[in-house]
């Protein structure tokens, strides 16, 4: 199923990519040095630019898990990607294209997370209760769905 273009991961031009690496480059050396409140500063300039909420330690611990590039691949897409009007079968494809590993899985995960009722709709995914282990990717959209709060 072809995606609208709103479900589509942004493009990001190499140029603007590239300028937020070297912000991330400088963030690190920054607490690297130990000039934590010069790089307190510059995250909170970063985060106005980007729209996200990083904080000190996703700059600490970034290369742990991920290279320069997706960060700042992260960086420059929305962080939080509310499309009011998702269908299921949207969110069914969606789902299909983080199983499938695409290269740009971890843009779907965001967007499938931000666009369910369920807290944890990425443990449906890949921690997912014994009812949803061999579950396919309509069963694990309409979980996610089907959420809802308790009310206190």
């Amino acid at each position: 199923m072809d995606l609208r273009p709103e479900l589509l991961p942004p493009p990001v031009a190499p140029e603007y990519l590239a300028a937020l690496a070297r912000e991330i480059e400088r963030i690190d050396q920054l607490i690297t040095t130990g000039d934590p409140d010069a790089a307190i500063a510059v995250i909170a300039a970063f985060n106005q630019h980007t729209g996200h909420d990083y904080d000190f330690t996703d700059f600490v611990e970034y290369s742990s898990y991920r290279d320069l590039l997706d960060f700042a691949q992260e960086a420059a897409r929305p962080a939080h990607p509310r499309v009011p009007d998702i269908t299921r079968d949207e969110l069914v494809e969606i789902v299909r294209r983080i199983r499938a590993a695409d290269p740009d899985a971890d843009y779907y995960l965001l967007l499938f997370r931000t666009n369910v009722p369920h807290p944890a709709p990425t443990d449906l995914i890949y921690h997912p209760p014994a009812d949803l282990r061999d579950a396919t990717a309509e069963q694990i959209a309409d979980a996610a769905l089907a959420y809802r709060p308790i009310a206190l």
